[in-house]
């Protein structure tokens, strides 16, 4: 690529929007986003409107110089999703709300908004269905929301004068290597709600992130983190990809106002930093570890990064530690045993079903720790083993499908005894169907479960 025919620039999103030039070309791929990425677009927007600037990423332009227009190569869906949530702004605020200089600016943009045209009904239904979620959206939007959209969110612009050098340009952004992975942009996410107190701590803290594995991040996010807290809420959680990394924003501490429910939250948040800052800790050589726990509210910025490490910790640690716990009986030592070595343990069924068994053991020893530990190692092991002897074959589909109609993660999450979680029935296998597992079998058999 010839770097002298890049041109590139921060610029404001409504001085972007209102370019006369800007333009959807006919190859560009219908508009698709769903109400679920509007939602995340406007979520960011309030979370963020205390920062002196906010940027929605890249824009890739080519300048075609044969239409004289400047075509959006890269960064549609979001370029046109704000010109709905402008459009909707101005048209709430046309009689009422907003006073003086900003809505007269709000009008103005509005306005001026390029004036994009659709031939494709997909495009036109989305435009149509999400302009009615937008209105919703935004209909709590004060002077001070309004005026962070129009004078400090931003997008980096790239304008390419050849065309094949512009679907380059948008190749190395967007797929160089790999796409970026969800557990980067919740990186990005929670560095920019640092809380101007907790700057100091920043390079530290993006040193760790950058220090773990980054497989190991994405094992962590996707097959642990991101099933147990979509199970828990009772929805299904197959794969963790861009569109889901909304489980793992949670709320700014300071700007929660006088919320009732937030003020737990706040209390143990301050009280924490406080006390580890204090004479007692000095004295007595202790810091105090933020009390996280994995159906919990998470707190965007400093206690996300802290959140991840912990679990990082617990995930890489934890089974390898209980399995070797001297409060374990006979029949939990044999169980572990048997589900570490018995035949047909490689197959990605029984990877599956190990995964199932780890994640709820985990979930229920962040919970309650190590009270009745051996019956929960039982209990977790007829419930997961059970899908295991029920199929020749196990896909992912499945396994999902049986936790929702079997749901020993929001059972977990709602008791508030192990005695209210071990009340749930299981299931007794009558025939089962799965090769390669006689040792499992064994095992339901001596637990009267078969």
């Amino acid at each position: 690529m010839n770097d002298t025919n890049l041109d590139s620039q921060v610029i404001k999103v409504k001085d972007f929007l209102v370019h006369p030039k800007l333009a959807i070309p006919v190859y560009q791929r219908p508009y698709k986003w769903n109400k679920g990425h509007v939602s995340q677009l406007i979520g960011d927007i309030k979370a963020f409107y205390q920062k002196p600037s906010y940027r929605f990423g890249t824009v890739v332009l080519h300048e075609n110089l044969d239409k004289d227009t400047l075509d959006i190569v890269d960064g549609q869906q979001r370029s046109l999703t704000l010109v709905l949530i402008i459009k909707a702004l101005a048209a709430i605020n046309a009689k009422k709300s907003l006073q003086g200089g900003i809505n007269k600016e709000l009008q103005a943009v509005a306005s001026q908004l390029a004036n994009f045209k659709f031939q494709n009904p997909v495009s036109q239904q989305n435009i149509h269905r999400n302009y009615k979620e937008i209105v919703r959206l935004v209909a709590d939007f004060d002077e001070r929301l309004v005026q962070f959209l129009l004078n400090h969110c931003e997008f980096i612009v790239f304008k390419l004068k050849d065309i094949s050098e512009a679907f380059q340009f948008f190749d190395s952004q967007n797929a160089r290597g790999k796409d970026l992975d969800p557990h980067d942009l919740l990186k990005a996410f929670h560095l920019r709600a640092f809380d101007e107190n907790d700057d100091k701590n920043k390079f530290a803290i993006v040193d760790n992130w950058e220090n773990a594995n980054d497989d190991s991040l994405a094992k962590l996010f996707g097959l642990y983190l991101y099933r147990i807290k979509g199970w828990a809420k009772g929805q299904s959680a197959r794969e963790f990809t861009k569109e889901k990394i909304h489980f793992f924003k949670g709320v700014n501490i300071n700007e929660l106002n006088s919320y009732p429910y937030s003020k737990s939250l706040r209390i143990l948040h301050h009280y924490i930093d406080e006390y580890n800052s204090s004479y007692y800790s000095r004295v007595n050589q202790h810091q105090m570890e933020y009390p996280f726990q994995l159906n919990e509210w998470i707190i965007n910025g400093r206690r996300f990064f802290e959140m991840i490490q912990h679990y990082y910790t617990v995930f890489e640690n934890s089974i390898k530690q209980l399995q070797n716990h001297k409060k374990l009986n006979h029949k939990s030592r044999e169980i572990i045993h048997v589900i570490n070595n018995y035949e047909g343990r490689g197959r990605t069924g029984d990877g599956y079903t190990r995964l199932l068994m780890d994640t709820a053991l985990i979930f229920y020893v962040d919970k309650f720790g190590e009270e009745a530990i051996n019956t929960a190692i039982q209990f977790f092991f007829v419930w997961s083993y059970n899908l295991r002897l029920s199929y020749e074959s196990l896909q992912l589909s499945s396994v999902d499908n049986y936790v929702l109609s079997q749901n020993v993660f929001k059972q977990i999450n709602d008791s508030f005894t192990p005695k209210e979680l071990f009340n749930m029935n299981l299931s007794i296998v009558t025939q089962p169907k799965s090769k390669k597992t006689g040792d499992i079998i064994n095992l339901f058999q001596s637990l009267n479960y078969l």
